[in-house]
């Protein structure tokens, strides 16, 4: 903030109070990708701005059920739920994210910017998400000052810490090479996927806009300001981070007012030990396949009681009557259940994730695709996890990673230590301290 800013007894000084500024946070995607924004913008009302959060329609009640403000871009989201059987394409390990680029965003990127301009029309700063394709042009036509935002390392694409690419979880074992190996290879997978935001540069030069080397990776990245909304727990800075970047840790918000842990939940949990949680977040749930049913059979062969968070899609319901030990339910608030469960077994979706290491449960983590098989390799690393790929989740195999995880106290001692960590930060504050220096030197 500027050091000469009004106080609130209309004086100047030294550590003033900064005046109300309307934000405008752009996000599209799963759960994993609106929270953190919702996190944003109540830490943002607390310091007396005016956030409006511009993103698919699908998410309108969820944002306003907060008080905070709407304002809906296309693509609407809706129309995706509509047809359960894309998500199969959109969870492909080798070619979702294509898809969800190609056949999500890029068909409708010149509908979003026209959407996404008339949102920041008074506004005095766009946040935007590396996937709200959108932004950095309106921050380009318009002048708008623009922070952007990433929620996971794969996003950074770092030759230091390499990431692992959905497509080739192989790769992990290549990690430890080097800058030197790993640049080329970075280098070539950025040509690769450049096809894929053709239209972007399309759209560019329809608005007048100099074409940008790379849409999806540099291009995304606001010159002056990129928030890094994840913990250091799972990724240290690096020397090729761009020098704007401000690593925050994650920014964590759960809708325990509207959506808190029911009677019957509260009642299971105090009815025995500490269950297994089963969950596949809010998008991989709408893939679910055989999940939920080899699930329930590990946790049967571990006599352990659980919980499955089956979502929305009735093809997730398990065909059997659960035994009292066994509770089925759409959705429970991850930060009031996961504290209370023995282990988290997941998708490895980063906001999943980040509320599981908060939790301080030791996890198995099954990928389906985008950042999940690199958010996966990240908390093996760090010792608080186990990870099978989804084509291994067996019953066998899944019981066996679970005994390890529950009966060798060296997952379950580093998962509270960092637990312990990732709730000593405060990610929505740090970020929000970092969006009000951005404002200052507009």
């Amino acid at each position: 903030m500027h050091p000469k800013e009004r106080t609130k007894d209309g004086e100047e000084g030294l550590g003033a109070v900064p005046p109300a500024r309307r934000i405008v946070l752009a996000t599209f995607g799963s759960l994993g990708d609106l929270h953190p924004f919702i996190a944003l913008a109540k830490e943002l009302q607390a310091r007396g701005h005016i956030p409006i959060i511009a993103t698919s329609e699908f998410h309108r009640e969820r944002i306003e059920r907060q008080g905070i403000a709407f304002f809906p871009v296309r693509p609407d989201l809706l129309d995706i739920e509509a047809k359960p059987e894309f998500f199969r394409d959109l969870m492909d390990r080798k070619k979702g994210s294509e898809v969800v680029i190609r056949q999500v965003f890029m068909p409708s990127l010149r509908a979003s910017y026209d959407d996404l301009r008339e949102a920041v029309r008074g506004a005095d700063l766009l946040v935007s998400h590396v996937v709200a394709f959108a932004g950095p042009l309106v921050a380009e036509a318009t002048g708008i000052p623009w922070v952007s935002a990433v929620l996971s390392p794969i996003s950074l694409l770092s030759n230091h810490d390499p990431s692992v690419p959905p497509q080739v979880p192989w790769f992990r074992h290549f990690r430890r090479l080097g800058p030197r190996f790993h640049g080329p290879l970075h280098s070539f997978a950025r040509r690769a996927v450049r096809k894929w935001t053709e239209p972007v540069q399309q759209l560019r030069s329809e608005l007048g806009l100099r074409p940008v080397a790379d849409p999806l990776f540099e291009g995304g990245n606001s010159p002056t300001c990129m928030l890094v909304l994840f913990s250091r727990v799972i990724g240290e800075p690096q020397p090729d981070w761009p020098p704007q970047a401000v690593q925050t840790g994650f920014a964590f918000f759960d809708d325990v007012h509207a959506t808190g842990m029911t009677a019957e939940l509260k009642q299971f949990l105090s009815a025995g030990p500490p269950p297994i949680v089963f969950t596949l977040g809010s998008s991989a749930v709408m893939d679910a396949g055989t999940f939920y049913e080899r699930s329930r059979a590990a946790a049967e062969q571990l006599d352990r009681r659980a919980i499955f968070l089956i979502g929305i899609d009735p093809r997730n319901r398990l065909r059997e009557p659960l035994p009292k030990s066994m509770l089925a339910l759409e959705y429970a608030p991850h930060s009031e259940l996961f504290p209370r469960a023995s282990a988290i077994v997941h998708q490895g979706g980063v906001g999943t994730t980040a509320q599981a290491l908060r939790a301080g449960r030791p996890m198995l983590v099954v990928p389906w695709g985008h950042d999940q098989l690199d958010n996966a390799y990240r908390v093996c690393r760090l010792g608080v996890a186990r990870t099978l790929a989804r084509d291994k989740y067996t019953v066998r195999r899944a019981a066996t990673a679970l005994r390890h995880l529950l009966d060798e106290p060296t997952h379950i001692t580093r998962a509270s230590e960092v637990g312990r960590l990732v709730r000593a930060e405060n990610g929505a504050a740090s970020a929000c301290l970092a969006i009000e220096r951005a404002l200052a030197v507009s």
